[in-house]
């Protein structure tokens, strides 16, 4: 079973290795580009304790999370940073410049050619970007809880930087932008809510505003991933890199291997929307009484143990019993498997 903290030696919160950021680097500037051998120095960025000046887990403990929440809240504080920044720095691309690539989705394309010079703005949100997914390739794996999903995860984050790295060569670095835009939303609403939930019981003590923020954030994530991953995601890079494109550039390179790419990367966000189509179910049904991440492993024993014990208090089980031994004929035996 891979490990869900920190390798020995390394300190607990934010700390990552530089080599998948070396990596990234590397990656990207091999691709070509005066943008990046400009930006060299940014291929050091990591949410590391040197860099990053604090540490999440002593806030974790200072407010008396729980063990298991205290032990998960550095992963989402540090992605709803990540998330947070780099959504912000799209919607500046795509509503404070001269880009139209949101509102006319076919114009990624316009003025397309091989070796094109890719802008600054963009090579900086291409460089951040796939410096994290390089990092979250690695994090997942051996840093991050290990959720039911988690091989999926790696999956996409595979493809995330497959994408992202191929597209910054190959110069569909306009797709790309609005590829980063249209998914970054839903993990700030993601992270966010969790950290609330992290948050409700702390100190022993039942905090209800933070179970209200959860859940009206749990419904905004719902509607918002049904809306820019499976509406928004088809209707404008979809149509644009499957259709637009042919029509604008009449045998493009590489058409096939990066639609495949972004129809897995479709499949993987519905895959993902039938957990969230569960939890609703849950919730209608009276299942769950209060947000919790269904991916979780840890969710599912707590609720397989709250489930015994109200099982156990509602009949009268013989002492024996309630101390793992079997009773057999009136005889106390110990249990063999």
């Amino acid at each position: 079973m891979l490990p869900s903290r920190c390798p020995k030696g390394q300190k607990m919160g934010f700390v990552t290795p530089a080599l998948p950021y070396l990596v990234a680097h590397a990656m990207l500037a091999s691709l070509g580009g005066s943008a990046c051998s400009a930006l060299a120095s940014l291929a050091l960025f990591a949410p590391c304790d040197d860099i990053f000046p604090f540490s999440s887990q002593p806030f974790a403990e200072w407010c008396n999370l729980q063990p298991k929440d205290a032990a998960k809240m550095p992963e989402s504080a540090w992605k709803l940073l990540f998330y947070t920044l780099s959504w912000s720095y799209g919607i500046y691309l795509l509503f404070f410049t001269d880009y139209p690539f949101f509102y006319d989705p076919p114009s990624v394309f316009y003025d397309w050619k091989k070796g094109m010079d890719v802008p600054t703005d963009i090579a900086i949100a291409y460089l951040l970007q796939c410096s994290f997914y390089g990092h979250s390739i690695y994090a997942t794996a051996y840093m991050d809880t290990w959720r039911k999903d988690s091989v999926v995860m790696l999956l996409h984050h595979v493809v995330a930087l497959t994408l992202i790295a191929f597209s910054y060569a190959f110069r569909y670095h306009n797709v790309g932008i609005l590829v980063l835009f249209l998914h970054d939303v839903n993990d700030i609403q993601l992270e966010f809510t969790k950290l609330n939930v992290y948050f409700k019981h702390r100190g022993g003590v039942y905090h209800r505003l933070n179970d209200i923020i959860s859940n009206i954030g749990c419904l905004t994530f719902s509607v918002s991933w049904f809306w820019f991953r499976l509406y928004w995601f088809p209707l404008k890079v979809l149509y644009a890199t499957c259709y637009s494109s042919l029509q604008l550039v009449p045998n493009i390179p590489f058409y096939f291997f990066f639609n495949a790419l972004l129809l897995l990367l479709t499949l993987m966000n519905i895959y993902w929307f039938l957990y969230i189509v569960l939890f609703v179910a849950k919730v209608l049904m009276g299942q769950m009484k209060e947000v919790n991440d269904v991916r979780e492993y840890d969710v599912e024993v707590r609720k397989k143990t709250a489930t015994a014990k109200k099982k156990e208090a509602g009949l009268q089980l013989p002492s024996a019993l309630k101390e793992g031994l079997h009773l057999k004929n009136g005889l106390i035996k110990d249990k063999r498997l």
